[in-house]
């Protein structure tokens, strides 16, 4: 590219200012014909507005300066600069949200991970045997959320090589047979929450009790998820299967599809099984059936719903709490959508609201005095 990171956006207003009512859109993407199906079924919802539609990056950036949008849809794959390439540069300059709406496969399910982690608030998948009124209603939800947004400045610590091999070399030594903990952490996220779950498992300690997360996301989506999460984590992560037996140090992701993950006892170990159950709160895999799964140790459960759009998780934490859980939810300062962690509040289901860089220690704190108590120390 020929002119600089700074001049390819000058010209748009520095900070942001979040409105209320109709939100401008502006979709990017290289097919005229996606293009014109989104606008038409965005420009049919009272809350958004498509100002144009622009084929590459370079007419996107013109258009930006122009129009100044609250909210970009942007695809992955288009000539003369990617997406990918595209995003990087305004999440430098000038933040605002952006939606990528990224193919299924893997290729694509691995760059709308990078793009999460480069600051896109939300990645809606675009099927290969078209685009149906459901996803493009679903589509409409998560733009406006998305406008509406917190954009978060700063994304989670991109490990060095180095930094890589030691963590590496740490997973290798401690990968070694540890007597079973009956303690487990639930994770709910949506919207926000790739970067959200990376913050708290990196601080968490490497012999922490087992990991379940249900995220928002397409299972292939989730799949590249776990793949750069056990990546640069020193735990080991690995995509929740029915019958896996949870160990302490180890991260697990619900799979998601036509599928939902829970969690049974049995013989003092805990396991995954697959809960055959339609999409609960509109999504599969559900927080909510994750948590509500645990209600009969639920003793034994530190519970944490993050950043989101919606409600799922809500009801299954406040069942949770009401059994012994402890039950934290990230505060409405950090959260990119503070919807999932409000629902959970307002029901009166969270022991505490914290900031997400504290939310790590949080649960450290609640896992040991569960042990002090137990054990009478």
């Amino acid at each position: 590219m020929n002119v600089s990171d700074e001049r390819f956006v000058r010209g748009r207003a520095s900070g942001r200012v979040v409105r209320d009512g109709v939100q401008k859109v502006l979709v990017v993407d290289d097919s005229r014909v996606i293009g014109k199906i989104v606008k038409y079924a965005l420009d049919h919802d009272p809350r958004l507005t498509v100002i144009g539609v622009a084929e590459d990056a370079y007419v996107a950036r013109d258009m930006i300066k122009s129009l100044n949008p609250d909210v970009l849809i942007l695809d992955v794959e288009m000539p003369r600069m990617s997406g990918l390439d595209f995003l990087g540069r305004i999440m430098r300059l000038h933040p605002m949200p952006v939606v990528m709406f990224s193919g299924y496969t893997q290729v694509g399910s691995d760059a709308a991970i990078r793009a999460l982690v480069l600051g896109a608030v939300d990645c809606l998948g675009k099927p290969t045997d078209g685009i149906t009124p459901e996803l493009l209603a679903q589509l409409a939800d998560r733009v406006y959320a998305a406008a509406t947004a917190q954009v978060l400045l700063s994304a989670p610590e991109q490990p060095s090589p180095t930094m890589l091999r030691d963590r590496a070399a740490a997973a290798v030594s401690s990968r070694r047979p540890v007597a079973y903990s009956k303690d487990v952490i639930l994770i709910g996220a949506s919207t926000g929450g790739v970067t959200a779950a990376e913050i708290v498992l990196r601080d968490l300690p490497m012999d922490a009790p087992p990991v379940i997360i249900a995220q928002h996301m397409p299972a292939s989506f989730l799949t590249s998820f776990a793949g750069r999460l056990d990546h640069i984590l020193p735990q080991r992560v690995l995509m929740a299967e029915d019958g896996l037996v949870l160990e302490p140090g180890c991260i697990y992701l619900a799979r998601g599809g036509d599928r939902h993950i829970g969690l049974r006892r049995s013989g003092g170990k805990l396991s995954c099984v697959d809960i055959d159950a339609p999409k609960r709160n509109g999504h599969c895999p559900s927080v909510d059936e994750l948590f509500l799964s645990a209600v009969d140790f639920a003793d034994r459960v530190t519970a944490v719903i993050l950043t989101g759009l919606g409600r799922d998780g809500a009801q299954g934490m406040l069942s949770l709490r009401q059994n012994g859980a402890y039950c934290i939810a990230q505060d409405k300062e950090s959260s990119v959508v503070y919807g999932m962690p409000a629902a959970a509040a307002d029901l009166g289901a969270v022991d505490e609201q914290i900031a997400l860089d504290r939310i790590a220690a949080a649960i450290t704190r609640s896992i040991n005095q569960r042990s002090r108590a137990t054990h009478g120390a």
